[in-house]
């Protein structure tokens, strides 16, 4: 199953691919469930995030490997793949774009595929994740705000 969402920010393409750092990592985590980041490599092909998601009776571990990072003079991108997922995903490839936007300003694209154990699962899945990243547009907002600095 695949999940869009994108957020437009008035900053440009260099100052938020520098700012996607550990700082905004845990900023953008939901309030539920409580993630503790165990690793944070950074966003670079062969770095790894590791966490831990408190569910209260339950704690799951999430692994991903930075397995791909481009730049070039309009976008930045890197991907995340799960190899070490909670138990509600089978699979899970994350394409963070950072897109120089004509006239000034940035277009952060999440581009989520995903499969659950069971198909059924993925679309009950959907809206808890589609939410997920909905958290994230006013956090990413107020961190790549318009800046004096920004031309």
């Amino acid at each position: 199953m695949k999940l869009r969402i994108q957020t437009r920010v008035n900053q440009s393409y260099q100052a938020v691919w520098q700012g996607f750092n550990e700082e905004l990592f845990r900023k953008l985590s939901p309030p539920f469930p409580p993630v503790r980041v165990i690793q944070f490599d950074g966003c670079l092909a062969g770095d790894t995030v590791a966490l831990e998601l408190n569910f209260f009776l339950f704690k799951q571990q999430w692994i991903s490997y930075i397995t791909e990072q481009q730049s070039s003079e309009s976008e930045h991108y890197f991907v995340d793949e799960g190899v070490k997922l909670p138990f509600f995903l089978r699979s899970w490839k994350h394409r963070h774009r950072i897109i120089r936007e004509e006239g000034g300003g940035t277009l952060i694209a999440d581009e989520i595929e995903f499969k659950s154990p069971f198909r059924v699962t993925d679309y009950l899945m959907y809206p808890l994740l589609w939410a997920q990243f909905a958290y994230r547009k006013p956090i990413y907002k107020k961190a790549f705000a318009l800046s004096p600095h920004f031309s």
